[in-house]
């Protein structure tokens, strides 16, 4: 265990973002929940609770921590990464070793004052820790539990650990992305983990509403495989209805033509031309070749599609021919969705970006600052504010544990003597 610090200053102080929602108008606020969970796809859950105003408790190994805090970019020499920061933003951190009977003792007592659990642990992990759904609920009969897990926690596959690369593959995502020369590819983040983690949020959500009107907790049950295929959207179906796997486009759209990403002159843009009026006018006035418009074999969009090698090949002679500045221009002024292709870090410091307030300095644990998104989340006009920044290892564990459990500070001392803090 750390020593407590002073808070940190929050988007909300003097000085910071502009824009911020204050704590009163927070959704959540009185939510309490208790993070369990690890890496992705069940932090991503809790931290999306904790943007909505709920106070989010992170149970952490007190030496290791979370694994994301050995994962990417370190924040200066302190316990926080880039990888880590990205999902733990608004939590508070709590060093407690769940190996020892006496952690586990702690963690039984903060579920019983939290309103929902999120845990990720391996197949029968909670229940040895005396913390599954049914141990924890006996305490707390209208708990909210939500377990995250690679696969059907009913099924044989279910003591399988899920990693996201593994769950792409499988559930054929990897198949369906890329360009068709190219063999399988992933995403280039870890798309199953992240909306495994949003459809987790949803389901807490739900069961919090369905509280108001029972009274009764519930068990969510969220399986990466199950929401892999469920991202497959489209594209499974089109597979189901052929019975073999679909072609893959790369940047294009598999029915809409033109429609994907095209070179200029100077860059690469995204062009979507979405029905055949907007057709005749890119043909007419953005790329001044009204003989195509007129071309029966490209007039309509299902005729394109048939014809769709040797309409690109005329598209892409005409797009390099011109500098995008001005392609750009042609498109907006035709009512044509367009749009420039930036670099990432091009992207994040975009004044469309800095506009939006997306991206904010908050306090670095050393000093100084670092940069951490902003929630999503506009709610009567206002965004949801970062209350705490993403929190150094076991930075909020004397506060949380002498606030929630009512410890005391020789009780605080000998366990950290003991190894449990």
């Amino acid at each position: 265990m750390q020593p407590t610090p002073a808070a940190a200053p929050s988007a909300t102080d003097p000085g910071t973002a502009p824009g911020t929602a204050s704590s009163a108008g927070l959704p959540l606020a009185g939510v309490r929940v208790l993070d369990l969970s690890r890496v992705l796809a069940g932090p991503l859950c809790a931290m999306t609770l904790a943007d909505l105003g709920a106070e989010v408790i992170k149970v952490e190994h007190p030496v290791r921590g979370d694994d994301t805090r050995d994962w990417g970019l370190r924040v200066g020499t302190s316990s926080n990464t880039a990888y880590f920061n990205s999902v733990n933003r608004n939590k508070k951190s709590v060093g407690i070793d769940l190996q020892t009977a006496e952690g586990q003792a702690l963690a039984r007592q903060l579920a019983a004052e939290c309103d929902v659990v999120v845990q990720n642990f391996k197949f029968g992990g909670a229940e040895k820790m005396g913390l599954g759904y049914e141990q924890l609920r006996a305490a707390r009969p209208d708990l909210i539990y939500c377990s995250v897990s690679g696969y059907d926690p009913t099924g044989p596959e279910a003591r399988r650990p899920g990693y996201d690369l593994v769950v792409q593959g499988e559930t054929g995502l990897m198949a369906l992305n890329g360009e068709p020369t190219q063999p399988p590819l992933k995403f280039g983040v870890a798309a199953v983990d992240l909306f495994t983690g949003m459809y987790a949020a949803q389901g807490v959500l739900a069961a919090l509403f369905d509280r108001q009107r029972t009274g009764k907790g519930k068990h969510i049950q969220m399986a990466l495989f199950d929401c892999g295929l469920m991202l497959t959207v489209y594209y499974g179906m089109e597979a189901l209805m052929m019975g073999q796997d679909p072609p893959r486009y790369g940047n294009a759209h598999p029915s809409i033509i033109p429609y994907g990403v095209f070179d200029a002159a100077d860059g690469s843009m995204v062009v979507t031309v979405g029905n055949n009026a907007q057709f005749q006018r890119f043909c007419r006035e953005v790329i001044e070749r009204p003989d195509l418009a007129d071309d029966e074999r490209f007039r309509t969009n299902s005729a394109r599609a048939v014809n769709r090698e040797v309409l690109k090949a005329e598209l892409e002679r005409e797009l390099r021919a011109r500098p995008r500045k001005l392609l750009l221009e042609r498109m907006a002024a035709a009512g044509i969705p367009c749009g420039e292709v930036l670099g990432l870090h091009e992207a994040l410091t975009s004044p469309r970006a800095q506009s939006a307030g997306l991206v904010t300095q908050q306090p670095h644990p050393e000093g100084g600052t670092m940069p951490v998104f902003m929630p999503p989340f506009r709610i009567d006009g206002e965004r949801m504010p970062i209350r705490h920044a993403p929190p150094p290892l076991s930075y909020d564990t004397r506060a949380v544990l002498q606030s929630v459990l009512g410890l005391s500070d020789e009780r605080l001392a000998a366990l950290k003597s003991g190894g449990v803090l």
